[in-house]
Protein backbone atom coordinates (compact mmCIF):
# COMPACT_ATOMS: atom_id res chain seq x y z
CA UNK A 1 0.00 0.00 0.00
CA UNK A 2 1.19 3.29 -0.76
CA UNK A 3 1.06 5.79 1.92
CA UNK A 4 0.50 10.02 1.37
CA UNK A 5 0.51 9.56 -2.90
CA UNK A 6 4.52 8.41 -2.96
CA UNK A 7 5.81 6.70 -5.57
CA UNK A 8 7.89 3.42 -4.44
CA UNK A 9 11.67 3.53 -4.74
CA UNK A 10 11.03 1.41 -8.58
CA UNK A 11 13.98 0.28 -10.37
CA UNK A 12 14.85 2.62 -13.67
CA UNK A 13 16.05 1.38 -16.90
CA UNK A 14 18.91 2.52 -18.61
CA UNK A 15 17.38 4.99 -20.91
CA UNK A 16 15.30 6.36 -17.79
CA UNK A 17 18.36 6.74 -15.48
CA UNK A 18 20.25 8.51 -18.52
CA UNK A 19 17.39 11.02 -19.07
CA UNK A 20 17.41 11.70 -15.34
CA UNK A 21 20.98 12.12 -15.27
CA UNK A 22 21.17 13.75 -18.21
CA UNK A 23 23.99 11.94 -19.69
CA UNK A 24 24.60 9.28 -22.73
CA UNK A 25 24.02 5.60 -22.48
CA UNK A 26 28.26 5.28 -23.61
CA UNK A 27 28.89 7.98 -20.03
CA UNK A 28 26.73 5.75 -17.99
CA UNK A 29 28.44 2.58 -19.08
CA UNK A 30 31.83 4.24 -18.60
CA UNK A 31 30.44 5.16 -14.77
CA UNK A 32 29.14 1.81 -14.20
CA UNK A 33 33.15 -0.08 -14.89
CA UNK A 34 35.20 3.11 -13.36
CA UNK A 35 33.24 4.84 -10.62
CA UNK A 36 31.26 2.28 -9.16
CA UNK A 37 28.03 3.80 -10.27
CA UNK A 38 25.35 1.15 -8.61
CA UNK A 39 23.78 -0.75 -11.14
CA UNK A 40 21.84 -3.99 -11.08
CA UNK A 41 22.40 -6.44 -14.17
CA UNK A 42 19.00 -8.28 -14.46
CA UNK A 43 19.54 -10.21 -17.68
CA UNK A 44 21.08 -8.35 -20.39
CA UNK A 45 19.97 -5.27 -19.04
CA UNK A 46 20.84 -2.78 -16.31
CA UNK A 47 18.74 -1.73 -13.55
CA UNK A 48 19.19 1.40 -11.23
CA UNK A 49 17.24 2.22 -8.06
CA UNK A 50 17.22 6.36 -7.80
CA UNK A 51 17.76 6.32 -4.46
CA UNK A 52 21.27 4.38 -4.39
CA UNK A 53 22.35 6.73 -7.49
CA UNK A 54 21.34 10.02 -5.96
CA UNK A 55 23.30 8.52 -3.11
CA UNK A 56 26.07 8.12 -4.70
CA UNK A 57 26.26 11.68 -6.48
CA UNK A 58 25.72 13.03 -3.00
CA UNK A 59 28.95 10.78 -1.86
CA UNK A 60 31.37 12.31 -4.28
CA UNK A 61 32.16 9.11 -5.84
CA UNK A 62 30.66 10.41 -8.85
CA UNK A 63 33.31 13.13 -9.14
CA UNK A 64 36.26 11.01 -8.75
Amino acid sequence: MIMNNEMPDRWYSTKEICAYLGISRDTMLVWIATKNMPAHKVGRNWKFKVSEVDEWIKSGQAAE
